[in-house]
């Protein structure tokens, strides 16, 4: 009975995606439909061989034939089967809106007595304006793809600290986020993220969680590509709420607290200082320094609430700069600002900008991460206290970026 009704769904959702196909194959016919045989034949061709392609892996996965595919084949066909459909869902708006118009003359000639006349024009312009618009996510989301996946971009901002002692002015912090190793589809790019952060010759590092998706194991093949990041007084890290692996189905229990066990044990390895719900005090220039992590906390229901500001704060009194370190920036809002005024500087990831936007500096700065986070890439400021959102360094699910980069922070300390 189980097999069967999986059987059913699995028909069903194939003959939802035919359908897709099928209408809106009529946009390339009617933007088509003055071209030559030959060329007809090409772009038909090309249309129904996207189709066959993404049979073929359903139907490969759906029989367990895709089983033996290595990591990045199984990665980038799901991609770009995801990046078909959602090209070709894009189209069918215009074409509706032209059905419907065309339904309604007909309905009113017929009402009015008249011959059913319906101007072609308009069809081609909706049908080339639904490609058009099919066409952005296709390209965009290919080139995300192909270039942006391992180009790592610099942000630079100095943050003005209120009664920062001149000792720690310039006082040089790198930060990276949201690593994700079991997305990673390639080693050797990542070592230019290594080298980009060494060469800021950072004074601290600070890591910001989500070292994996769920298995601790994915770090197993980049452990000695991120265990040479070198900062003068160390590297700090927290976790994230992949870190915790609630994402996998776990045999049991032991089985899941194990692999958070091994996780932090990596950190270890790698000689970075993860912080759990405490903080270090660092004696700088003869100032201390308090770096404070804590576990993930966030506003939204969805992911856990581990962490516990209070703890880790306490303690720190004396510092002349606190620095916090939470996965989740909407954290800052929901207890940071509103409890721990002391806090001069957040540092979150989590967000990733959704590895899609817009960004030009100066100009424009749109994501759909700001439909659900307030602060989600940069930095922010409320009263004195300060925020900064990194971007991410890898990426999760969809194995590219398109107009949001993954991003190597440097932040230099002055005085306000």
């Amino acid at each position: 009975m189980f097999i069967n009704l999986t059987k059913m769904r699995f028909t069903i959702f194939i003959l939802f995606l035919l359908a897709i196909d099928i209408y809106s194959f009529q946009a390339v016919r009617h933007l088509a439909q003055n071209w030559s045989l030959m060329t007809r034949n090409i772009v038909y061709g090309f249309f129904w061989a996207l189709t066959a392609f993404s049979l073929f892996y359903l139907f490969a996965h759906f029989w367990g034939l895709a089983d033996g595919w290595s990591k990045n084949m199984e990665t980038y066909t799901r991609t770009f089967v995801f990046i078909i459909y959602i090209s070709k869902f894009l189209i069918l708006p215009l074409l509706l809106i032209d059905d419907l118009r065309r339904l309604t003359l007909w309905v009113g000639q017929r009402v009015n007595g008249g011959p059913a006349e319906f101007d072609i024009s308009r069809s081609r312009f909706l049908s080339k304006m639904g490609i058009f618009f099919g066409a952005i996510p296709f390209f965009s989301l290919s080139y995300g793809i192909i270039r942006n996946p391992y180009r790592y971009q610099l942000f630079k901002e100095s943050v003005g600290i209120k009664g920062l002692s001149p000792n720690l002015v310039g006082l040089k912090i790198v930060q990276i986020s949201d690593i994700h190793s079991g997305s990673f589809t390639f080693k050797d790019p990542v070592k230019n993220a290594i080298e980009l952060i060494n060469a800021q010759k950072p004074d601290l590092v600070f890591f910001t969680g989500d070292l994996v998706n769920d298995h601790s194991d994915e770090m197993t093949d980049f452990m000695d590509i991120f265990d040479k990041i070198d900062a003068k007084y160390g590297v700090y890290s927290v976790l994230g709420n992949h870190d915790y692996g609630d994402y996998h189905r776990w045999e049991n229990a032991e089985a899941k607290d194990a692999n958070l066990e091994k996780l932090k044990g990596i950190h270890k390895k790698l000689g970075w200082n993860l912080l759990m719900n405490e903080h270090r005090m660092l004696d700088i220039n003869n100032e201390k320094v308090a770096v404070i992590g804590v576990e993930n906390y966030s506003a939204l229901p969805q992911f856990p609430k581990m962490g516990r500001l209070a703890d880790a704060h306490s303690g720190s009194d004396g510092a002349n700069v606190k620095l916090l370190l939470s996965h989740d920036p909407s954290h800052w809002d929901l207890q940071i600002v509103p409890e721990f005024k002391d806090i001069n500087l957040t540092f979150s990831g989590h967000t990733h900008g959704f590895q899609f936007g817009i960004e030009i500096p100066g100009w424009i700065k749109w994501s759909p991460a700001q439909f659900m986070y307030k602060q989600w890439a940069g930095l922010y400021q409320q009263g004195e206290q300060f925020l900064y959102v990194n971007r991410g360094l890898g990426f999760l699910g969809y194995p590219g970026r398109v107009g949001i980069l993954p991003e190597v922070t440097v932040i230099e300390l002055q005085s306000a």
